[in-house]
């Protein structure tokens, strides 16, 4: 195979011309830090960034954040305030021969008086050998690594290398912040659309909104909105949808977003808010969620946020997974949306589950203990007569409410509640017909 070529500086950091054809959104990438809009968390005034990366102190560090917030851009802005050699690698193409020359030229570098930031985009798809390899190197100072990711660090870093860095968040970029990459684009008149075409008001809305949170995106809408438009014109709503097409959700089937949009959805269930889980039901089934994994959450939501409030939850969700499982998409998101709601809407009480986890409890600190004789089954064999299997047995059948004072639970738990119903829905009927029965069984004893 071909050696893969070394990665190159640029020269100087960012004398790299950017040619007029190149999109709108590469035109228009900031320059310096003044430049830089959005996360002021970490680079305004008191920024984390602004306060650590200084002339001459160049640590190292993962930017960690959805794509089109900034992570590219503040990687190399903050090298240019560090000072020192950029060389960029993309853990897509890159592979540990890329890692050792990279090494090689940041070693040379080093002996000469110079410094090395090593840049690595999606740093989270370097395998654990391909991570080892750049550990000694930033342990020893011989490269300052700065990584972009857009997925959780935490679980797709190796932790020996983590521990050698800093992690900051990149949030999506809000309105504000948008709105300004987008008015900057359209008033300069050097690589931006000055005198080009107009925006107003709606259209500029539509193009916000469409972008979710993605300054790539927005520049990249109004940038094909422009396009097809004469000069001086305005891009209206319809033409910023259509140079849209679709909206991008930004969702990863086993990413971070996967595992909030199904906590948000959970969440909502278990908060009584019937649109917001349908809300999130419907955003992960529009990002291609597989419709079994909602279905599932929303059973498991059930049983355990539901309970006894209201069985019937139970038979509509196990329904709804049943139909998921039958017929499939696009028909299945009713099922899925009659369930999420009914679920939402249900009294909740989570007495059976928490009932259930403290007699867990008591067998993973005590052990199983024995089942009481007259609760083991009879047999014909003779020593199990003879130690008096089953002996004492009452058939509750045989009594009232069908119901008899007699001992269940182990002889060094007799008497312990687990089970305590809540008001909520038929559970208080359950507790109310609970209640007597014990009421009963005491007045049985007097």
């Amino acid at each position: 195979m071909p050696r893969r070529a070394r990665a190159e500086p640029t020269q100087p950091l960012f004398g790299d011309t950017v040619g007029a054809d190149a999109p709108l959104a590469a035109r228009m990438r900031p320059r310096t830090l003044d430049e830089f809009v959005g996360q002021p968390h970490l680079v305004g005034e008191e920024g984390a960034l602004t306060r650590v990366v200084k002339p001459g102190h160049r640590p190292s560090l993962v930017l960690w954040g959805p794509p089109g917030s900034g992570k590219t851009t503040l990687a190399r802005l903050l090298a240019d305030r560090a000072g020192g050699t950029w060389r960029q690698l993309s853990a897509v193409t890159s592979g540990v021969a890329d890692i050792r020359a990279l090494v090689a030229d940041a070693k040379a570098l080093r002996d000469a008086g110079g410094a090395t930031i090593a840049f690595i985009d999606e740093l989270h798809r370097f395998n654990k050998s391909q991570q080892d390899a750049l550990l000694p190197h930033v342990e020893d100072g011989t490269i300052s690594l700065i990584g972009a990711t857009t997925e959780n660090p935490y679980y797709e870093i190796n932790s020996p290398l983590l521990s050698r860095m800093r992690v900051y968040r990149l949030e999506p970029l809000d309105a504000d912040a948008l709105g300004e990459i987008v008015d900057r684009a359209l008033a300069d008149g050097e690589r931006g659309l000055a005198g080009r075409v107009r925006l107003g008001a709606e259209g500029r809305a539509t193009i916000l909104d469409l972008a979710g949170g993605d300054a790539r995106t927005a520049l990249n809408i109004l940038e094909a909105s422009a396009a097809v438009l004469d000069d001086g014109a305005e891009i209206t709503p319809e033409g910023a949808a259509e140079a849209a097409q679709q909206r991008l959700l930004a969702y990863d089937r086993v990413g971070d977003q996967h595992y909030e949009a199904a906590s948000a959805f959970i969440k909502s269930m278990r908060g009584n808010d019937p649109d917001a889980a349908l809300y999130w039901c419907a955003s992960m089934v529009a990002a291609g969620e597989d419709p079994t994994f909602i279905a599932r959450r929303i059973v498991i939501a059930a049983s355990e946020d539901v309970g006894n409030a209201d069985p019937r939850a139970l038979q509509v969700a196990v329904a709804a997974m049943q139909a998921v499982e039958m017929i499939g998409l696009p028909e299945a998101q009713y099922a899925l949306a009659q369930a999420a709601a009914y679920v939402a809407s249900a009294p909740k009480s989570n007495r059976a589950g928490a009932a259930y986890f403290a007699a867990l409890a008591e067998v993973e600190e005590h052990g199983r203990l024995p089942v009481p004789l007259h609760l083991r089954p009879s047999s014909h064999r003779r020593l199990a007569r003879e130690q008096g299997y089953g002996r004492g047995y009452l058939y509750p059948h045989d009594y009232d409410d069908a119901d008899v004072d007699q001992q269940y639970l182990p002889d060094a738990l007799a008497g312990r509640v687990f089970y305590e119903p809540s008001d909520e829905g038929l559970e208080l009927k359950i507790g109310e017909r609970l209640q007597r029965l014990r009421r009963q069984r005491l007045e049985s004893q007097r």
